[in-house]
């Protein structure tokens, strides 16, 4: 991990910032949820190498992965990720006990794992690509799935990044209704792995009718 940061010229370091990094080796956080881009989420880091791969991230302020654990636990033995994740930024640390951070990540682009291998201190490292933003065009279930997130958001609060709700954006309403719906982790992973906002929508947008959701 140190040698993959301190190999990074400033330039890799500002494209990552603008993500438009293609291929590159990236630390991955395995965990037993799925993440999601423009989301946000808590973590609470204990183990040593998650401790000193966040402590880097912060430093010099490139991403982690985020992905599903596809078999394993999040503690202990290096668990397998799904093969498509989120990056993830942190944006707010804290660290009341010793030990035991706490930060809070957003979620940025997200990632296609290509290889991985375990570094000495059991980190896994995958070798990734990006993956573009969703491709769609126009999505008549956009307004109705919109409309039922603003209800959702009017009562819960914002989420993800309050600044930058973007209600007209088929591929962000699709991310948050599912971050926010009662669906299994396998269905999220399949959401976030489409490439066709449009599909999500259909998909959601039935669910909802079939839950009386919505009409």
């Amino acid at each position: 991990m140190k040698s993959y940061i301190a190999n990074l010229p400033e330039s890799v370091r500002n494209a990552f910032k603008l993500n438009q990094v293609a291929t590159f080796d990236l630390p991955l956080f395995p965990l037993g949820s799925v993440f999601f881009p423009g989301g946000a989420m808590a973590l609470k880091i204990f183990e040593q190498r998650y401790l000193d791969m966040a402590k880097i991230c912060l430093k010099t302020d490139v991403p982690f992965g985020i992905a599903l654990i596809r078999e394993g636990n999040e503690v202990g033995t290096p668990a397998a990720p799904e093969t498509v994740g989120t990056l993830a930024y942190v944006t707010h640390w804290d660290m009341q006990n010793l030990g035991i951070l706490q930060v809070r990540v957003r979620g940025a682009s997200r990632f296609k794992l290509l290889a991985r291998s375990i570094s000495k201190n059991g980190l896994i490292v995958g070798q990734v690509s990006t993956l573009p933003d969703d491709v769609h065009s126009d999505c008549e279930e956009l307004f109705a799935c919109a409309e039922f997130l603003r209800k959702i958001l009017a009562k819960i609060g914002p989420v993800g990044d309050a600044a930058h709700q973007r209600f007209e954006d088929a591929q962000w309403v699709g991310f948050r209704l599912t971050e926010l719906l009662p669906l299994n982790n396998a269905v999220k992973q399949k959401m976030l792995e489409l490439t066709d906002a449009r599909i999500r929508l259909e998909i959601l947008h039935k669910f909802l009718v079939d839950q009386r959701l919505i009409r």
